[in-house]
């Protein structure tokens, strides 16, 4: 390999060289490769290439001469002759030098320019025949003095060529135009320049073929004249990137110099064809009207920014937001009624009130094509599958799904958007859901509406109500899209465990579906048809792998789940799969039959134990019923009577409402103590404590009122009440028991607690047509309008014999205090 490097001196060195020597007719060849070497040219070169280091051997070995031709294509490592040009130049090696990776290095110096013939030998280097080409600078010269002038002229030219390509910023050795000053002879002048002003290979070699010196000088100022033209106009680039340019703007700087040279190219407007682009994207977008003059409007001040702008950005983003935008694009109803109800029921089991309203929609769709897409909440505990019966909804229908999740949103620019004044401004999560949906009717569901916050930032659930308003959501505006869109086709479905943290205002827009909690037999179903399958599935199983029998299904519900949706139920199913694969995977290939007995192995030690505990009739305990947003509870109250001075004690993280009712019940009691066989004197010298277990677990709710006042008659009077039998209700201060809801809840907990009769208010007669029907044949409801019915069907005792008891023991105390043998009782009761 031969490579080039700068000597300082050689510059110095050409005006010392004479052409008075003699050259050999056969030398041996070094080719060279990326370099053309001119006569009267000093370099250092590198080689490499065994055979070139043992031409310079033999070079060395002789008179020190040898042949120097450029490669024409440097990436050839074995050039043959066809390989090598034709015209090179003689060279002696004056210095050499090894190197100690084999290489040599050696300095060498042109001599005279050479024509290559014929090649004499191939190994162990190549040696040739060459004839010298013979130049005499005095033939351009004194014949005729136009020549003369025009080869004087030509020197001129090219020194003040030199010059400005120095004063332009080529990097060239000031000595260069020094010697340049003092030559006359526009051959070695040409030459000279050729091997220093940094030629390509092709341009230089073809100045070396040029025989005659005014035209290898002319040849020489034709490429020095393309150099003033590129470094003109790398100048002019540099100029007008320039003014663009702040320190800070490097990248900045370096686009412009590429805009710089696109555009002398001749290339394609970038920013022209943007807005063309735009232009075609905002009349296929489908706005209205209005809006599509309000975008072409911003369009047009992109038109005229410069395009790395901040501003020219967030005009951008805009109208990228608005062409993106699904103003007008819908899908198409599916209105085959049967299909859609076929639909639902094979993603969800029961539902029949949602199924309904679906279908019920569908129909009405079908007879009239416009209206406005319904606005559903639906309302349950969790698990019960209320967001999957959303994709469900939408599957029907053959609309798209869209779901965003509101628990835990504080800011009104979440919903509405952020002005596009604001860095980083975006749309509210409606515009881009339904960006998302990529079309303008999708079914559009929002989780967790009860948990929406408020903040300094603003009330989320405020702007909501533009949104699901039916009369106003047919323009809604985004802040940052500024501009009416139709949400009038959008079906909103919401979801929420409890309706009480949603603004009334806000509730009073939705149509309200409750869902309720499934019963054993319901959740024995929906395991067996959806549950397990999916599960097998998930974790590489088949039926003939795992068999989960019904018992065990019950027993898992029963003792290992206490929920009113289905996820524990499938997480525990899921364990058991996984038990069930690795067995698999350790080899055991049979079918796995889980039997009920053999849940311990699989499950652990059970869960839950029933909820009704008791196995006797206790004094001061009543069961009662509770609803939460799991579902229903079974809650038992403790009431205790001990001496004291009257005062009433209420423990187990009671909420205000829970504390009045036991006030209110206490009250009752109080005004009808006599009928209850409650002592007289009882608020004086006698303490109530009021206890509701499980105390780390808030309860609130006036329902709990009928339970307190019998747990409280029952501690007074010693009479136990029945444990097989549980209670819900609001007592008032008259004894009345008003309404409570939940019921299927309710009655749900008490079932899975083995309790089969429930005292429930006369006026919740109504809901047991929404129980299903196997809990009303399998639960006893007595239907109760005052607190003295609750009294006697949950007492052990009635309440008449209670106040004959009473009377009895008055009469006995009475009797001992006078010393009488025969007392009449007041109350008529008997003697």
């Amino acid at each position: 390999m031969v490579k080039k490097t700068n000597v300082p001196e050689e510059a110095k060195l050409v005006t010392q060289l004479t052409d008075d020597f003699k050259i050999p007719d056969q030398l041996p060849l070094l080719p060279v490769r990326d370099i053309v070497v001119f006569p009267f040219m000093i370099l250092p070169l590198y080689v490499g290439r065994e055979s070139s280091i043992n031409a310079v051997n033999q070079a060395l070995a002789t008179d020190r001469m040898m042949m120097l031709v450029t490669q024409k294509n440097p990436e050839i490592d074995d050039p043959k002759p066809d390989d090598m040009y034709k015209i090179g130049s003689v060279a002696m090696v004056i210095r050499m030098l090894k190197m100690p990776d084999n290489r040599i290095k050696i300095l060498v110096q042109g001599l005279a320019k050479a024509k290559l013939g014929k090649f004499i030998q191939a190994e162990p280097f190549y040696k040739v025949k060459l004839k010298r080409i013979h130049e005499t600078e005095d033939q351009e010269k004194g014949k005729n003095k136009p020549a003369k002038l025009k080869s004087e002229a030509m020197i001129r030219n090219v020194r003040a060529q030199i010059e400005t390509v120095m004063n332009m910023g080529k990097p060239i050795t000031p000595d260069i135009l020094v010697v340049a000053e003092n030559l006359d002879q526009p051959g070695k002048l040409a030459d000279l320049l050729c091997s220093n002003i940094g030629l390509k290979v092709e341009d230089a070699q073809a100045a070396l073929e040029i025989i005659s010196p005014v035209g290898r000088l002319k040849k020489v100022s034709e490429l020095l004249n393309r150099e003033i033209e590129l470094l003109g106009m790398q100048q002019k680039i540099q100029s007008a990137a320039q003014d663009e340019m702040t320190k800070t703007q490097r990248e900045y700087y370096l686009r412009e110099q590429l805009k710089a040279i696109q555009k002398e190219l001749g290339e394609i407007d970038e920013k022209a064809e943007e807005v063309d682009e735009f232009h075609k994207k905002i009349k296929a977008a489908g706005m209205s009207p209005e809006v599509e003059e309000e975008t072409v409007k911003q369009l047009n001040r992109l038109s005229k920014m410069h395009t790395e702008s901040a501003e020219a950005t967030t005009v951008r983003t805009y109208l990228e937001w608005m062409v993106e935008i699904p103003w007008s694009k819908t899908t198409e109803d599916n209105l085959d009624l049967k299909l859609a109800q076929k639909v639902l029921d094979k993603d969800h089991y029961g539902l029949d009130k949602i199924k309904d309203r679906i279908i019920e929609y569908l129909a009405v769709r079908k007879l009239k094509k416009e209206m406005k897409g319904p606005i559903l909440c639906f309302v349950g505990p969790p698990g019960v599958g209320k967001t999957s019966l959303g994709q469900s909804v939408a599957r029907a229908l053959g609309r798209k799904f869209v779901r965003i999740s509101l628990g835990g949103v504080r800011d009104e620019a979440e919903i509405r958007g952020h002005r596009r004044t604001y860095i980083g401004a975006l749309p509210g999560r409606i515009i881009q859901g339904l960006k998302q949906a990529g079309y303008s009717n999708p079914v559009f569901m929002m989780d967790e509406i009860d948990k929406l916050g408020s903040d300094f930032r603003g009330d989320p659930s405020s702007a909501l109500l533009e949104v699901l308003d039916p009369e106003q959501n047919n323009a809604y505006v985004d802040h940052y899209v500024a501009a009416p869109f139709d949400l009038s086709r959008v079906m909103f479905i919401t979801t929420a465990n409890v309706t009480d943290a949603i603004p009334s205002a806000l509730l009073d827009r939705m149509e309200v579906i409750r869902l309720s909690g499934y019963t054993e037999e319901e959740k024995l179903k929906i395991a067996k048809k959806y549950i397990v399958p999916r599960q097998l599935k998930e974790h590489g199983l088949t039926s003939r792998r795992l068999k989960i029998t019904n018992d065990t299904i019950l027993k898992i519900i029963s003792q290992y789940t206490r929920e009113a949706g289905l996820r524990n139920l499938e997480r525990m199913i899921a364990n058991v799969c996984r038990k069930v694969a690795r067995s698999v995977a350790d080899g055991k290939k049979r079918l796995h039959t889980v039997e009920p007995e053999d849940l311990s192995k699989y499950l652990g030690v059970r869960i839950f134990t029933r909820d009704g505990e008791q196995e006797k009739d206790m004094v001061g305990v009543a069961t009662g019923i509770a609803w939460t947003a799991a579902g229903g509870e079974v809650m038992h109250v403790e009431a205790s009577a001990t001496k004291g001075n009257g005062r009433l004690t209420l423990t187990g993280k009671l909420g205000d409402v829970m504390k009045e009712s036991a006030q209110a019940a206490l009250s009752y009691i109080k005004s009808r103590a006599g009928q209850f066989g409650v002592p007289d004197n009882f608020t004086s010298n006698t303490d109530i404590h009021i206890h509701v277990p499980a105390g780390a677990i808030p309860k609130d709710g006036p329902s709990a009122g009928v339970t307190m006042a019998v747990a409280l008659v029952s501690a007074l009077t010693g009479a136990p009440v029945r444990h097989d039998i549980t209670m819900t209700g609001e007592i008032t201060l008259r004894g009345r028991v008003l309404p409570i809801g939940g019921l299927k809840e309710k009655s749900l907990a008490a079932r899975r607690a083995g309790i089969r009769e429930i005292i429930i208010p006369g006026t919740n007669k109504k809901d047991l047509a929404d129980l299903p029907e196997n809990i009303r044949k399998e639960v006893k409801f007595h239907l109760v309008k005052t607190a003295d019915q609750v009294l006697n069907l949950a007492l052990t005792k009635k309440l008449s014999a209670l106040k004959k008891e009473k009377a009895e023991k008055d009469a006995k105390a009475l009797k001992k205090k006078t010393g009488s043998k025969s007392v009449r009782i007041k109350t008529g009761v008997g003697k």
